[in-house]
């Protein structure tokens, strides 16, 4: 590896060993970066050089219109919250900073300065809570954090020395969406416009994307400044097609490398400009698409089903693409789609673990119920228990190749999603023999609902906390518009009633402890559970429930 920039080198010392890493296919002209690059620097400061700096880069919406920041605004906002960053907060490279806020200007200002600086940012999603925040700040030892001061509350029980969710390590925050002294942007305000980038190598970890696996314990996935631009050299350039006359648009938070990718460091990577927009229902999103003329659009495919019915009644005559990830896309919705709006769908399979999508398809190369082809960069096959190569056609392991993978921070787990230099993300595929890849399901016990991956086995610890609750057993039960939704098969102790107030009362619960994605939607009461010999809780008995 290159000699890091970082001062404070906990990422790279909790690097697996190398011997643990996947094959990474580097020889590719796609992904030939120099030794030493800046991810923010190649992403901003490049799109000025080329001529950018007078056109827009961020557009928000300010008191229903759109309001644009120029790359050379960007630029200097960046600049100067990168100097509160080293100067009055003294972070110095390598550090961990948590990024807690919606999709604003403000979270991509924070996101790329911290960046710009060398540290090593750690996105949240806002509706975690402080259990999960707390899981988080002490699995990468954050020092510090950047809090849109909106989402203060749950943070600030981590700062709390005398509440059960309190971080040690996490020593100072700073809030921004606000104007009060001591906040990133008045500090910033009072900065030099110019900031010298952190000279770091390729190789430093810059990201550390947090996931959930099967058992709720949070899984930190460490990538590096040239996985954030391969991301952008390689589904983007050979599956989008973007130019700097498009414009985004999309839901996923900035906090998912879905839409970290798709909102913000794909459009900037050509020079395009992005629209960051906190709340959107499908209805909104309609809204922003024509009052935006945005031209590509990032969401899961429950919103492409919910606003398919909506789209005759919107001017998307700006819209050219549309891609959808997160979740399996049914071909009944990819078609409904396309009959409402004429577009054809671009679905794609991708995850935290490689940072973004590495299969896909576009245009002519769509085929009916397939997710795609590997993006050029990757490779990708179906594989039985042995590790090897299935026959076309029959349902596999799927195992991926490429410029990015896995690389668990400090996690037993990266032996099982890395094998004999394979990613293995746990899905079940075929692949025919012209490459198309069909999704078959999920291979573990992960819920991915309206595009949300959701671990049964953590909704169940909540559950059991209620004082009704004797047994618990939580599943994914299919749905048409969700994919799958959380569905709790609970046997109450004697004294309680399984009646709609119990429902209703237990799933409050459970949003008043995790994100309130996670909440059962679906409650079945029973008189026990279905478990083997040893008492070990049969799944799949449930799921044929």
């Amino acid at each position: 590896m290159e000699a890091t920039a970082h001062v404070d080198t906990f990422a790279r010392d909790h690097l697996p060993a190398e011997s643990q890493w996947p094959a990474l296919l580097l020889d590719n002209p796609d992904v030939a970066y120099p030794a030493r690059l800046n991810c923010a620097v190649e992403l901003l400061d490049r799109a000025i050089e080329m001529g950018r700096g007078a056109a827009p880069a961020i557009w928000s919406d300010v008191d229903g219109k759109p309001e644009a920041t120029t790359y050379a605004q960007l630029r200097a906002l960046v600049d100067r919250s990168a100097h509160v960053l080293v100067e009055d907060m003294g972070l110095v490279p390598g550090n961990r900073v948590l990024l807690r806020g919606p999709n604003t200007l403000q979270m991509a200002v924070a996101l790329l300065a911290a960046l710009k600086a060398g540290l090593v940012v750690v996105p949240t999603m806002p509706l975690l809570r402080a259990k999960e925040l707390k899981q988080i700040v002490d699995k990468a030892q954050v020092g510090a954090a950047l809090c849109d001061v909106r989402l203060a509350d749950e943070l600030a029980r981590c700062t709390d020395p005398a509440d059960e969710f309190f971080c040690a390590d996490l020593k100072q925050v700073r809030y921004f969406h606000d104007d009060a002294p001591g906040s990133l942007e008045s500090l910033a305000a009072g900065k030099p416009a110019t900031f010298a980038a952190c000279d770091t190598a390729a190789d430093d970890v810059c990201l550390i994307a947090f996931t959930s696996g099967t058992t709720g314990t949070p899984k930190g996935c460490m990538h590096f400044h040239r996985d954030v631009l391969a991301m952008c050299d390689l589904f983007p350039r050979h599956v989008l097609k973007p130019t700097a006359d498009d414009v985004f648009c999309g839901t996923p938070p900035l906090a998912f490398t879905f839409g970290l990718g798709g909102l913000l460091c794909f459009p900037l990577r050509v020079g395009a400009s992005t629209v960051l927009i906190e709340k959107l229902t499908p209805a909104l999103l309609l809204q922003a698409i024509e009052r935006f003329g945005a031209t590509i659009v990032f969401t899961a495919p429950t919103f492409y089903r919910q606003m398919a019915p909506l789209a005759k009644d919107a001017d998307l005559s700006s819209l050219r693409r549309t891609v959808s990830a997160g979740e399996a896309l049914p071909q009944a919705t990819r078609e409904l789609w396309r009959a409402a709006t004429g577009i054809e769908m671009v679905d794609g399979i991708g995850g935290t673990e490689m940072i973004h999508i590495f299969i896909s398809s576009a245009g002519a190369e769509v085929r009916p119920g397939s997710i795609g082809r590997a993006v050029p960069g990757y490779i990708v096959q179906a594989l039985d228990d042995a590790l090897q190569p299935v026959a076309p056609g029959v349902t596999g392991h799927l195992a991926v190749r490429g410029p990015t993978g896995c690389r668990y921070l400090a996690d037993e787990r990266q032996m099982k999603f890395v094998r004999d230099g394979w990613n293995l993300p746990g899905d079940a595929v075929s692949i025919d023999a012209d490459g198309y890849v069909y999704y078959q399901a999920r291979a573990d016990d992960m819920i991915v609902s309206s595009g949300y991956n959701i671990a049964g086995p953590e909704v169940e610890t909540v559950l059991m906390q209620h004082p009704a609750v004797a047994e618990c057993g939580v599943i994914g039960a299919p749905d048409e518009l969700r994919g799958q939704v959380v569905k709790a098969f609970i046997v109450l102790r004697p004294g309680y009633k399984g009646d709609e107030a119990m429902v209703g009362e237990l799933q409050n619960f459970v949003k008043n402890a995790v994100a309130a994605y996670k909440y059962p939607r679906v409650i079945a009461f029973m008189d026990a559970l279905p478990r083997t010999e040893t008492g070990k809780l049969k799944r799949a008995a449930l799921r044929a429930m």
